[in-house]
């Protein structure tokens, strides 16, 4: 059977992982994050978002650098809780990310088409058509193979840089507005905590993909040090972007006008230069949009494939391209089902439900597993500092943001998790596969 090639260094490793961070999230976010707070301090909801993300990657990194392999999160969970619960844990990431994959990439594309409405006044129909169309665009971009994937995302990822540069050079050169981030007199009370948390499930939205590496972990050379090396660069870089970004955008524009903004870094470079150059960067931002759907969509397609190369799920999705050597069923699925989502859903409603769909089995999932797989002695490659502290403290940050997500999508969240063990339960019977193996007898 033809294998993946490990292929991709620690520089194409941290572009594929900071064009996924960098979509155009932080864009749509940033304004919605101001109204949250009514004040400057929303920044602190981007500071914890960072950290966060900091602290998650450890355990990413232990868990990437023992099984560097295709697929990431499927075979962390099926390691970690062992042949049998294993099964499940994996199964269940599988059936979660088929749902859950394609709504990540809908959310891009739908905030492409939204902010594409600076430049050309678009109606709903119209949004619906681009976004529709972005994501057939990314399934003919990323119909190829894994060398030359590496080179195009190299080449976005210089795009991204670029824009980013440009709005924060802006902003520092010409902006006269001043910030006060931290009131002296100011009071870290419950309600700040409360807020703290709401706006955190945007921010962090913003951060996801660091760990991206992972599920082309098959495909990374030497992945003991540039798997853990490229998420730590890539959180590093995207937070400084961040926090320059959100202080250059408020020195132009005050906080108070830009909560109420739909194209806030378009404003602000038309403040500065003109409408034709703020026409420019907002091509730009959709340039980044692009970009950071082309890594996600990337890294998600080799999460079906793993599974079915297990065994774990229907043979079609193992199935590499004869030619091209990369999973042409899964990355013809998963862009087949985005492209519906793209039509049928807001964005606002999506980001909430990607974080509430993925924190309990995959989030919390491998944190838990890391405690597995320490008791077990598996051989690591990378330890964490202070273990276990950073694996409670982000398992109890998790929960909070899985509260935080809301009433009603923390149990659409459930429901899909409760939905996928009865999916499983019916094909284990059916197979003979734990819990209804011979060898198990319950207790009387």
């Amino acid at each position: 059977m033809t294998q993946l090639k490990r292929e991709l260094g620690l520089l194409q490793a941290t572009a594929i992982n900071m064009i996924d961070m960098i979509g155009i999230g932080p864009f749509v976010v940033l304004p919605l994050v101001i109204q949250m707070f009514g004040s400057p301090l929303y920044i602190w909801a981007w500071i914890a978002g960072a950290l966060v993300s900091l602290v998650d990657a450890l355990i990413w990194s232990e868990l990437g650098t023992a099984f560097p392999k295709a697929g990431g999160s499927y075979q962390f969970l099926k390691e970690a809780y062992g042949p049998k619960l294993g099964r499940m844990m994996s199964f269940l990431l599988v059936w979660q990310t088929m749902i859950q994959a394609p709504l990540v990439i809908a959310s891009g594309s739908i905030g492409f088409s939204q902010y594409l409405g600076f430049v050309l006044p678009l109606g709903t129909i119209e949004k619906k058509l681009v976004s529709g169309l972005v994501v057939i665009a990314l399934t003919f971009l990323l119909y190829r193979q894994i060398s030359s994937i590496g080179k195009i995302g190299v080449f976005l990822w210089t795009g991204v840089l670029g824009t980013m540069g440009w709005i924060i050079f802006s902003g520092f050169a010409y902006g006269e507005n001043h910030i006060e981030w931290l009131p002296l007199d100011f009071d870290f009370n419950l309600a700040f905590f409360a807020v703290l948390g709401q706006a955190s499930v945007k921010t962090i939205y913003s951060y996801l993909g660091y760990y991206n590496v992972c599920h082309l972990g098959a495909e990374i050379k030497s992945p003991e040090k540039n798997i853990p090396r490229s998420m730590f660069l890539s959180i590093a870089g995207i937070a400084a972007l961040y926090m320059a970004m959100n202080y250059a955008v408020v020195k132009v524009i005050p906080w108070q006008e830009a909560q109420n903004s739909e194209f806030i870094v378009s404003s602000v470079i038309e403040k500065i230069y003109g409408h034709t150059a703020a026409i420019f960067a907002t091509l730009m931002i959709l340039w980044v949009a692009f970009a950071s759907l082309f890594s996600v969509m990337l890294g998600y397609t080799r999460i079906p494939y793993a599974a079915a190369v297990d065994g774990q799920f229907f043979s079609v999705f193992g199935k590499l391209h004869p030619t091209k050597n990369f999973p042409h069923v899964a990355l013809l699925f998963l862009g087949g089902v985005a492209f519906v989502f793209s039509l049928l859903f807001r964005l606002g409603e999506v980001i909430s439900a990607i974080l509430a769909m993925r924190i309990i089995v995959q989030f919390i999932g491998q944190s838990i597993g890391v405690i597995l797989l320490r008791k077990r002695k598996i051989n690591l490659s990378f330890k964490m500092p202070l273990y276990p502290v950073p694996i409670f403290l982000v398992i109890a940050i998790w929960i909070w943001i899985f509260i935080s997500t809301g009433f009603v999508f923390a149990m659409s969240g459930l429901t899909v998790i409760s939905l996928g063990i009865i999916v499983y339960m019916v094909k284990a019977k059916r197979k003979g596969e734990w819990p209804f193996e011979e060898s198990v007898h319950l207790p009387k």
